[in-house]
């Protein structure tokens, strides 16, 4: 197979950073390893450490513009982020960043993220019952991952556990649920007052669970 291309490649790493989505040095690094002069474990001993991601997203944010207009949603995401990030820092949050309806949220402990999840979910319910929110209040859908990730990019969290929580947040957790991958599970399996349900969905390939408070 030809390794010719014709058209430019952008290989300028003070250019490649105003993209915004990794620093100069991880772009000269990635550079690096393509051309052979680091190898994936200098790459991996430099980048990767061990986190636990929460993912959350918000109900019907899309709906929401749509029906309520573009005003009534961002104010939706505002009364969640003045909600739920007192929480994450009350129980220990290494690092938080709201991204549109989204919020990624990174604990060395995944027991911590775990309970900072059921917390959140108890204070929505309280904020949104309190006659402070809107009239269509977001509730929040959760998604925890565990496991070796590289501390790179926006969320300081790249890699496949960080893809699980992700798809768990977004995509398959309703309004109020938390679900947690397998590596999450094993880590968390024997806190008291929670009770933990296996699942398995055609649209996912990973085994995922639902958890619940007592």
């Amino acid at each position: 197979m030809s390794n010719k291309f014709e058209y430019p490649l952008l290989e300028d790493v003070d250019e490649l950073e105003k993209l915004n989505v990794w620093t100069r040095e991880v772009y000269q690094d990635f550079l690096s390893c393509r051309q052979g002069e680091m190898s994936e474990k200098q790459f991996t001993d430099k980048y990767q450490s061990r986190k636990a991601i929460i993912n959350l997203d918000m109900t019907k944010f899309t709906r929401s513009a749509i029906e309520n207009g573009a005003l009534n949603s961002l104010l939706r995401i505002f009364d969640v982020q003045k909600v739920c990030t007192p929480v994450f820092k009350e129980y220990g949050a290494v690092h938080i960043r709201a991204f549109a309806d989204d919020l990624y949220v990174l604990f060395d402990d995944p027991r911590k993220a775990l309970e900072a999840s059921l917390e959140v979910h108890r204070r929505i319910g309280l904020f949104n019952s309190s006659g402070l929110s809107l009239d269509n209040p977001a509730e929040c859908c959760i998604g925890i991952g565990y496991g070796d990730v590289f501390s790179i990019g926006p969320d300081r969290a790249m890699g496949d556990e960080m893809n699980r929580s992700s798809k768990l947040g977004e995509d398959t957790a309703r309004g109020g649920e938390t679900l947690i991958t397998e590596n999450t599970y094993q880590a968390v399996k024997d806190m008291s007052g929670c009770v933990f349900e296996k699942m398995e969905s055609a649209e996912l390939p990973f085994v995922y669970y639902a958890v619940r408070s007592l």
